[in-house]
């Protein structure tokens, strides 16, 4: 019989310590052991929750959030909702800027937790009225507002670099080959990789990108170009490099379809009984990829970010994939 988990201490204590999950059917036809970090299990349902702490955290032990505070943040859906979680535990109130691409589930769910969300069109970030500018300038103009800013915030990869990182490896018991990660912020990929590298400097590290972004364009060519085309996957992805990614070592990069990403997703859940979000099918399909490439006999360690609970109304909804030009698995 395992031996029991403690008693773990409100909602703070339940973030992290997720397990490390063997994909069964890609082990099968890869030969490799490609195992998923199962960041959904985190309380507030995403690999999300670790980052809102470590800021919050941060922004705590530097004073610059005092208690009553208000916390400010743009973000896709996930960071949010971890924020906004942490803000109810620690008695804060937190406002949300988010771009009106994002599954009507992300802002829904906000709102219940008692987030104020504020919906604004979807710009490139070069533009003023971008979600993570506008989400800067309303903190500035209220004295008792933090604005978190996990693009460049770099609790964001400490996170990953004092929790992800040492689980994982000590999960593998330090038998891990590759690890594969999506990139939206960088904090991931950084914080994780950082630490491993650390334990072992032969370890390789693979970002995946998507399509509309600029981060395959740099790891291959070392400059920051759009590629072409736009992406439903949402959260990941960046037309610049942020101050989380900056300075990681990246091995090679793996930039993979929408319909890669949607016919992943679909084959997990109907093969493996798997319901993940778009950002775990980009993971799970460039870990394959990842294991084709290496040949048989490696362990790759990928993310599991997220559910599909919060997509039923994009990538879950036939009538919506079909209009954005996807075939439905």
């Amino acid at each position: 019989m395992d031996k029991p988990q403690p008693i773990r201490n409100g909602f703070i204590e339940a973030i992290g310590n997720t397990p490390l999950i063997r994909l069964r059917k890609a082990s099968e036809a890869t030969g490799c052991e490609i195992l998923g970090k199962a960041e959904f299990l985190n309380p507030g349902g995403s690999i999300k929750d670790r980052a809102a702490w470590w800021m919050i955290r941060e922004a705590e032990k530097d004073g610059s959030l005092r208690p009553g505070g208000t916390i400010v943040e743009g973000t896709a859906g996930n960071t949010g909702i971890g924020i906004a979680h942490i803000c109810n535990a620690r008695g804060y109130d937190c406002v949300i800027y988010m771009p009106d691409n994002q599954s009507r589930e992300k802002v829904e769910i906000l709102e219940t937790l008692g987030a104020e969300v504020r919906v604004v069109p979807t710009v490139p970030y070069a533009n003023d009225m971008n979600y993570q500018k506008q989400a800067d300038r309303y903190a500035q103009t209220h004295s008792d507002a933090v604005w978190v800013n996990q693009f460049d915030n770099r609790a964001n990869r400490l996170a990953h670099y004092e929790s992800t990182g040492p689980e994982i490896w000590s999960q593998t018991e330090g038998r891990i080959d590759t690890f594969v990660c999506s990139v939206g912020t960088g904090g991931t990929i950084s914080g994780v990789s950082m630490f491993l590298r650390q334990q072992n400097p032969d370890i390789k590290i693979v970002l995946l990108d998507c399509i509309g972004s600029a981060l395959y364009s740099f790891v291959t060519t070392g400059e920051a170009v759009l590629s072409e085309g736009s992406s439903i996957t949402e959260g990941i992805g960046n037309a610049r490099i942020t101050d989380n990614l900056a300075g990681t070592e990246i091995d090679w990069a793996i930039q993979v379809s929408d319909q890669n990403m949607v016919d992943m997703v679909y084959r997990l859940l109907r093969e493996e009984g798997w319901f993940f979000g778009s950002s775990t099918g980009i993971n799970v399909f460039g870990a394959i990829e990842a294991a084709h490439a290496l040949g048989p006999g490696h362990t790759i360690v990928t993310m599991l970010c997220d559910g599909g609970a919060k997509y039923r109304s994009s990538l879950y909804n036939r009538e919506w994939l079909m209009a954005k030009g996807m075939q439905v698995p």
